[in-house]
Formats: C-alpha cells, structure tokens, sequence
C-alpha cells in the first residue's frame, strides 16, 4: 500500500509545491520593489480570486472521488461522463464570473478596508486576471478526472507547466517591463490558458478523446445529476467557509495597516508551502479511498487512510521542524524591509506549529472526497468556521492584539481535525455498502 501512496502523492506534491513556489515567487518580486503597498494589492487581490477561483475547487475536488469510485467499479464510460459534465459545469460557471466582473470587484472592496493605494492595484490586477477564469475552472475538473482515474503525473506535468510559465511570465513581465502588479497577473492569464491546452492535449493522447461517444442523454441523466450536484454543493460550502478563514485573516491584517498585512502575508506563504506538501498524501487519500470505496474493498480501504495518516503526520512534523530552526532566515527571502520582518518576529511562533496540527485535517478531507462523504465534511466546516473561528477572534482580539487572529486560525484548523476524526467512525469506517 505505501507503494500506491507513494506512486500517487509523489507527483501530487512535486505539483502542489510548484503552487506556493509561484505564490513565493510572487510576494519575493512584489515585496522587494520600493512600496509596500504592491504587496498589499497583490494579498487582497489574491484573497478575491482565492474566494472566486477556490469557491470552485469542488469542480476538482468532488470528481475526483466520483470519478474513483466509478473507476474502482470499472464503469468507464461512466468516467468519461464525469469528465464532460464537469467541463459544461466549469464552462458555464466562468461565463457567469466575467459578466459579474464589475460588481464582484466592488462588493470584494467594500469587505476589505484596504489602503486606496492597494484598492487602485487591486483594481488593476483583477481586471486582467478575471478572463482567466475559464482555463481556471476548466483545469480544476480536468485535473480532478486525472487523479480519479488514479494517474498523478499529468496533473504534476500540468501543474509544473502552469506555474513555470507563470514565475517566468511574472519575472519577466514586472522585472524587464516594469509592470508591477499587472505584470503578475497577465503571467497568471497566460499561463493559464498554456496549461488548458496542454491537459486536453494529453487527455487526447492517452485516453483515446474519439472512444465511447457521450449523448446528450448521459450527460443529463437525473440521477446522477442530482448526486453529483449534492456532493458538488457540500464540497462548494465547505470550500467557501475555508476561503471566507482566510479572506476575514487578510481583511483584519488590512485593518491593521500595511506593514501588518505584508507581513501576515509572508507567513501564510509559508501555511501554504507546508499545506500543499501534506496535500499530495491528501490527494493520495481521495484517490485510493474513492477507488476502494468504488470496489468495496474494506481492507484496503483501511490501509490506505492509515498509510496517507502516518505519510501527512510525517510531512507536518518535518515542516514544523523546518520553521522552527529556520523560520528566520526563510522570511528573508520575501522581503528586505526592516517593519515587516520586525512584525513577523512577533507572531511567527503560530507559523512554526501549524503543519503538525493541519496535517490532520488536510487527510481527512482527501479520505472525506473520496468516500464522497461530503455532508459530515460540510458541517464539521461550518462549526469551525462559525463557532470556533470567529468567536475566538472577536473574544481574544481586544486582549492579544495581533496574536488574536493567528489564534483563531490555529484554533479554527485543530477544530476541524478533531471533528472529522470523531465523525470518522460512522461516516467512513462503518458505511453500510462496504464488504467485510
């Protein structure tokens, strides 16, 4: 079983670290250019997307354990399906997106109270980077098929693709042209569209794009419709209580002025590095528990979340480690000015300790989305979002200070860990349909 993990998280971290590398590469260029300000444009206008972009994450998400489970059961056809109902789904959704363009932009700048020197950079970088919005969506569920169909390397050659061509795109854009933040998110518009072609490029070479001709009927066959919409809206809940975690995080780090918001910024780079690490046994964990689930393959089913458990608790522990002795010198690298390193000092402690405690969490949601086990997952997030998360902040703000908030999203990741290994039992270890 370690050998199918692997086989599988491997690539899936080798890609999923390529994505905060961007975002490093990303605040390194901004952060270092002469105002402050810059970096603050790209936070809010990063946190905007991160709610419309990651607001759609279930376009991957949940058909990769819809499509597992329907490789697992050898319906192929089935899977191919999937495939193209998640397209029409991605397609019209980011049609939607760039005709809601302008009102979106402005209700996004009356939540976060930022500078009006970042509000006008905002502005800049999301009137570009919103028509990326269709390659976007569109990666999400082709990439989601991919690791359904339990093959790792395509969504890596994808995922490194994109973000090689963004971190180029970018360095060149903002270095040699003098763009700024236009130049960051003309890199992410292009880039993206690179990288659409390129998966339905290799989705055509490999799996034969002419075999089992899909009909209109199949596509709108109600049942199946109607669960994979409920899985997809579970997923979307979810998904937007997590990004509403981090976009209330950037809005009170806005609140408090610019040098605070670069510096939270930096240290939710570093959240992101080791997150996306954890997330590759993650992925792992949608992929083989959606498979298994699919073959009702009890035992192998327990090995697997055991196995991808014991990889993310490592991958945590190592990245704990990693800030903990070097966390100084890592913050170094995004930034030169004086403030900003100064007002990290003062939280980077919730930094050091938060890959042990998000490992456990971040498994449970991939052995969650490939059981599609999607309610228990949906509510476990609005209890940490709603009674955990905000309640903390707003009792411990007026006493920590600044700390109050890192508090909240330590406190807001340990509640989801703990919650989803209590429903655990019932939701994944004692479903009815699984053979003994």
């Amino acid at each position: 079983m370690n050998k199918r993990i692997l086989q599988l998280a491997i690539p899936n971290i080798i890609s999923n670290l390529s994505v905060p590398l961007l975002g490093a590469v990303d605040t390194a260029v901004i952060g270092h250019l002469d105002a402050v300000y810059y970096l603050g444009a790209i936070a809010v206008g990063s946190i905007i997307f991160d709610f419309i972009f990651w607001g759609f994450g279930f376009l991957r998400m949940g058909t990769t354990g819809l499509v597992a489970q329907a490789f697992g059961a050898n319906q192929i056809k089935e899977t191919r399906i999937l495939l193209a109902r998640v397209l029409l789904v991605a397609l019209t959704f980011s049609i939607a997106i760039m005709l809601l363009q302008v009102p979106v932009l402005k209700l996004s700048l009356l939540l976060v109270e930022a500078t009006p020197e970042v509000e006008r950079y905002v502005q800049v970088y999301f009137s570009i980077r919103i028509f990326a919005a269709p390659a976007t969506l569109a990666l999400f569920g082709i990439n989601g098929w991919f690791l359904g169909m339990q093959n790792a390397r395509y969504p890596m050659y994808v995922t490194i693709l994109l973000n090689v061509l963004n971190i180029l795109l970018n360095l060149i854009f903002v270095l040699k042209y003098d763009m700024n933040v236009a130049g960051v998110a003309w890199g992410s518009l292009i880039a993206s569209y690179i990288a659409v072609g390129f998966a339905i490029w290799l989705y055509a070479k490999k799996y034969h794009i002419k075999e089992l001709p899909i009909l209109r009927e199949d596509l709108l066959q109600l049942d199946a419709l109607k669960k994979f919409f409920s899985v997809n809206s579970d997923i979307f809940i979810r998904t937007l209580c997590l990004v509403t975690s981090y976009a209330f995080f950037t809005a009170k780090s806005a609140e408090t002025g610019d040098v605070v918001l670069a510096a939270n910024t930096i240290l939710l780079q570093l959240w992101y590095i080791s997150a996306y690490g954890i997330d590759g046994f993650a992925f792992a964990a949608e992929s083989l528990v959606g498979r298994y689930f699919g073959a009702n393959d009890r035992k192998q089913l327990m090995a697997a979340i055991k196995g991808c458990m014991i990889w993310g608790l490592g991958i945590g522990l190592a990245g704990t480690a990693s800030y903990a002795l070097l966390g100084d010198q890592i913050v170094t690298i995004f930034t030169d000015q004086t403030l900003v390193l100064e007002s990290i000092q003062v939280v980077l402690i919730w930094t050091v300790f938060a890959p042990i405690v998000n490992s456990i969490c971040f498994i449970w949601d991939g052995v969650y989305i490939g059981a599609t086990a999607t309610p228990p997952m949906r509510n476990s997030m609005l209890v940490a979002t709603v009674l955990i998360f905000l309640p903390v902040y707003y009792v411990t703000n007026s006493v920590l200070g600044v700390h109050a908030i890192w508090l909240a999203m330590f406190s807001f990741m340990l509640a989801r860990g703990v919650l989803l290994t209590v429903l655990a039992k019932k939701y994944i270890f004692e479903p009815s349909h699984l053979a003994t």
